[in-house]
């Protein structure tokens, strides 16, 4: 399974770069991405244009399925998700402050603002939960992640309504890949991989939590700090994710189910999977997003809506048969 997960990454990357607005042989792709010759105007397009995006859309594609997988692991709920939850609405919530205050802000700066609006979502989301009668509970951290994100949506709309600001924000409520350069790579390729190899030695903790907190506990596991830790590297692809390319829901929620349907329940075969298929959906959908009207580009969030929409209603559906 993950040798034909990772040949259909390698294979949906190449078609990736090979297709768009102007046509380009098989060859040309070739010699641009292993000897490219800046002074060739087909070699700039594939190693200026295409391929940073491509690169972008298989590494956030990955870190948005990987987030899902284990807000899904820590919360024991099949509907959770990074969009769904919150955090990604506390990011384009902080980012739509940030245009209306400090227009013209370094990309560097919005990253961190993206990340600093994700926590913030994350730490509402917790003092909501813990403000219930009996502490926090996954149940709990679910209906709270609703409500914060319902909140914070509906603030950034006001916001942009008040500061003129639709045309600016509606990139980061849709989500794309065309503005993504080498500059923006540089800077979130490290702390994105970094992330995802950081918390695989918590896979095996995220697989007992998984089973039941009773399970956990009698296991050894400290709920707290797995907790912890697993929500932090959440906020870190999630808010690091949404600041390059806007807020791109249902990957986290559709991948890390097709990846326990190949690999099982095991969070240390379903990490891995999750960060693939993620890649493969994600480059898919900014592909899709390309060819469908060019020269124009429709936004990869709603071509990956077209998956996650009936997916979540499927889901939603068939919890409520199994309550």
């Amino acid at each position: 399974m993950f040798l034909a997960a990772i040949a259909a990454l390698l294979l949906s990357m190449f078609v990736a770069i090979s297709l768009g607005a102007k046509g380009l042989t098989l060859e040309t792709v070739w010699t641009a991405i292993f000897q490219y010759n800046p002074a060739l105007t087909p070699h700039q397009i594939i190693h200026e244009l295409r391929l940073p995006r491509v690169i972008a859309a298989a590494v956030i594609g990955a870190a948005f399925a990987v987030a899902g997988a284990l807000m899904q692991g820590i919360t024991r709920n099949p509907l959770a998700d990074t969009g769904i939850l919150g955090i990604n609405a506390g990011a384009t919530f902080v980012v739509a402050l940030s245009f209306a205050f400090w227009p013209g802000l370094p990309y560097g700066w919005i990253m961190f603002l993206s990340f600093a609006g994700a926590v913030l979502g994350t730490l509402l989301i917790f003092l909501l939960g813990m403000a219930a009668p009996g502490g926090l509970t996954s149940i709990r951290l679910t209906v709270a992640g609703a409500v914060i994100a319902a909140m914070l949506s509906s603030l950034s709309t006001g916001v942009a309504i008040y500061f003129d600001l639709s045309q600016d924000l509606a990139f980061w409520y849709a989500g794309g890949f065309g503005g993504i350069e080498w500059r923006h790579l540089k800077l979130i390729l490290p702390v994105l991989l970094v992330t995802l190899v950081l918390i695989m030695p918590m896979a095996r903790r995220i697989s007992l939590m998984s089973l039941g907190e009773e399970v956990a506990i009698n296991l050894g596991i400290n709920l707290r700090w797995t907790r912890l830790f697993a929500l932090t590297a959440v906020v870190v692809l999630a808010g690091v994710s949404v600041s390059a390319v806007g807020s791109i829901g249902f990957v986290g929620l559709v991948i890390p189910h097709i990846s326990r349907k190949w690999v099982g329940v095991d969070y240390r075969l379903i990490i891995p999977m999750s960060s693939l298929l993620g890649a493969v959906l994600l480059v898919l959908a900014d592909l899709g997003s390309r060819i469908v009207n060019p020269p124009q580009e429709l936004a990869v969030g709603i071509m990956v809506a077209f998956v996650g929409v009936p997916f979540f209603l499927y889901l939603a559906r068939k919890e409520r048969r199994a309550l």
